[in-house]
């Protein structure tokens, strides 16, 4: 998968996915941006119910030569990428996917302003289009990325969002918002949506949704991803990362945005 997700870097980027007046841009023209929190035992987060992040040292240089810890955790800690099998069963799982499926143009959507004045917000087909009219036709197959704002609360209860009836709240697209995007292919059979929450759906669509109608064909999922500020809304690339398990939902991953430097 590794030469495959290379080669698919370079067909894409270094074979002039992103043309502007100067020509197309070249791998030396991008720089790598960080978009996943480091796991930390006392700051990562776990959706309700998974298992906890725990980190144990097993071997030390003094005692043993070497280092190493072992580390327990499920498939969606801290940020993560989600397989289509997640919420479909006849859909694929992680190790079945393609290494273009991880590569992919991204656009980044702001609604930080509207998801500090209503922490349930749904974006909807107009913020959508509003958003094209600014920056240009979301491409075909993207990974649309919304900045909720939700990664500065990382590490804190306050990323939960509990009411006092312990519902969670955090913001997320609206299922018409994606139906739109699937039907006009700015998803397609391969995109992503992406989020610096828990889930591209609000947390309080306890039916998952949008996840059933995302994960479809070979679409995936990026969440709870960090450093959105220095994603551009439009021209960058993600690389998706992790360890694929055997059948696996999803990984605990590494995501870099491939960002133009001019």
């Amino acid at each position: 998968m590794l030469a495959g997700v290379a080669s698919a870097v370079g067909g894409v980027i270094a074979g002039g996915g992103s043309a502007n007046a100067a020509g197309p841009l070249g791998l030396r023209d991008y720089r790598l941006v960080n978009l996943a929190h480091v796991n930390d035992p006392d700051r990562t987060k776990v959706y309700p119910g998974d298992p906890a992040f725990t980190l144990s040292t097993v071997a030390t240089v003094p005692e043993h030569g070497f280092y190493l810890q072992y580390v327990q955790q499920g498939e969606h800690t801290g940020t993560h990428w989600g397989a289509p099998a997640h919420f479909n069963a006849d859909q694929p799982h992680a190790d079945e996917l393609d290494a273009e499926d991880l590569f992919l143009p991204a656009v980044k959507v702001d609604v930080r302003e509207q998801a500090r004045r209503d922490a349930d917000y749904e974006v909807t087909v107009a913020d959508l289009q509003r958003w094209e009219k600014r920056h240009g036709r979301i491409p075909r197959e993207a990974a649309v990325v919304l900045w909720t704002g939700w990664e500065d609360r990382w590490g804190t209860d306050a990323f939960y969002n509990f009411d006092d009836a312990g519902q969670m709240h955090q913001p997320g697209f609206s299922l018409a918002a994606v139906q739109w995007l699937v039907k006009t292919g700015r998803l397609g059979r391969r995109g992503a949506l992406g989020t610096d929450t828990f889930s591209p759906e609000p947390a309080v669509d306890v039916e998952y949704a949008v996840s059933k109608l995302l994960y479809r064909e070979h679409r995936i999922s990026l969440e709870v991803l960090a450093n959105l500020a220095e994603l551009p809304e439009q021209g960058g690339h993600v690389l998706v990362g992790g360890v694929v398990n055997r059948r696996g939902s999803g990984s605990p991953a590494s995501v870099y945005a491939f960002v133009p430097k001019r």
